[in-house]
């Protein structure tokens, strides 16, 4: 790679005593597998193929929640809680998100759908998201690579925030940024 300078979708930047993420993603799910791939670097700077053995199993997760900002919200919030009960680093993360609508017979099935119903969150005359019934949710199902705590040296991460949160598609795709608690 003599002089070639990889490009990541994601940026670390300090923010007071804790981390920030800034992502970008061409889609939705592209932007929370960035913000999950730096939510791991800043955790560890350097993360290994394998553990050694070349023992690293993907593992899969699923969320829903009543807006894309809570889904992000609780997709990370489930990576740290993995990483806490698994005892792994989880990277090269993949997802995929969708929405299911009320669905007619001439539709193809929510589940045959990514990103079906509007992409933007609903709210009503009080600037609240209209939470709505189970068809309404946000749905993720993601996998991670774990990679063994006891193979890196890693430093904790405590909790993702809302604080100063975005999520917002862009010309050019989407962005991210998140807050980390360290």
């Amino acid at each position: 790679m003599s002089g070639e300078v990889l490009q990541m979708p994601f940026e670390l930047r300090d923010h007071t005593a804790d981390v920030a993420v800034a992502a970008t993603g061409d889609d939705l799910a592209g932007v929370f597998a960035a913000v999950a791939d730096g939510l791991a670097a800043a955790m560890c700077e350097e993360i290994p193929d394998s553990d050694g053995d070349g023992n690293i199993e993907r593992f899969s997760l699923s969320v829903a929640a009543e807006s894309r900002e809570a889904l992000l919200y609780d997709y990370l919030a489930e990576l740290i809680y993995e990483r806490d009960v698994r005892i792994v680093l989880p990277v090269d993360n993949e997802a995929t998100i969708r929405r299911p609508t009320t669905v007619d017979q001439s539709e193809p099935a929510a589940s045959e759908r990514i990103e079906a119903g509007p992409i933007e969150s609903e709210s009503t005359d009080d600037g609240s998201t209209n939470g709505g019934s189970a068809a309404d949710r946000w749905l993720l199902d993601a996998s991670a690579r774990g990679v063994a705590l006891s193979s890196i040296d890693a430093r904790e991460v405590k909790a993702v925030t809302y604080s100063e949160m975005a999520l917002e598609r862009t010309p050019d795709g989407w962005h991210a940024y998140v807050v980390f608690d360290v």
